[in-house]
């Protein structure tokens, strides 16, 4: 960490060891902690008997200057965590490429002949599950019960419409509605899909899943098959 030369007051006698300080650093107008150190004892050396300098104000200025050193340091400390805990999150996320994931999301991509797989988080007293699909441009597909069951329901649409034929493969959504106590309420479903490759998203750090539903943040998966 460096400190600005014009912040020091250094007398004449002290020119010299400040050009020899800053001759050596990586600008003209910085000093180092040892440079200050430097130069500090050279006008303490030289100064004039008769109204020597203030040593209170050397003292805190050099306790200032440990003090943002300090913290310079353990910034650099924690970037350099950061660098290896992501490392690590990477290697991580790198062992799911080719497994099922649970993650929150309303939509999935329908392969040809396939079907689509989530899950909700059964609210309690619950005593029905109903799905509901819609395709990409908002039409009702089919409809199906789901039994509740105690902390996640795991649900399956086998790829029919509500006529028994197929649908054509494509994105499409879910809605679930649970009810309780005889009223019913919206519950935010969880879509499986598959993993086929990790990105470290180097904006925010993080990383993201690259899956048959798109790109989903790791930090949103539930669960791993």
């Amino acid at each position: 960490m460096s400190v600005p030369a014009e912040s020091l007051s250094m007398p004449a006698s002290a020119s010299n060891a400040a050009s020899n300080a800053t001759a050596t650093g990586a600008s003209n107008d910085t000093l180092t902690q040892s440079d200050f150190l430097q130069l500090m004892v050279t006008q303490m050396q030289n100064q004039d008997p008769t109204s020597p300098a203030d040593p209170s104000a050397f003292l805190g200025q050099l306790a200032q200057m440990s003090e943002v050193s300090s913290l310079d340091n353990m910034q650099q400390s924690l970037a350099t965590l950061s660098s290896s805990l992501l490392s690590s999150q990477a290697v991580s996320g790198a062992s799911l490429v080719g497994h099922d994931v649970l993650a929150s999301g309303t939509s999935g991509n329908l392969a040809s002949g396939g079907s689509l797989s989530g899950a909700v988080q059964t609210p309690a007293g619950a005593t029905s599950l109903s799905v509901a699909v819609t395709d990409a441009n908002g039409n009702l597909v089919n409809t199906f019960a789901v039994t509740p069951q105690s902390g996640l329901t795991a649900f399956t649409w086998n790829g029919t419409t509500s006529s028994g034929a197929s649908a054509p493969a494509g994105s499409y959504s879910f809605a679930v509605t649970a009810t309780v106590n005889g009223s019913t309420q919206a519950v935010t479903p969880l879509i499986e899909s598959t993993v086929q490759s990790v990105t470290i998203d180097q904006t925010s750090q993080s990383l993201d899943l690259n899956t048959a539903n798109g790109v989903i943040p790791m930090s949103n998966v539930v669960s791993v098959d």
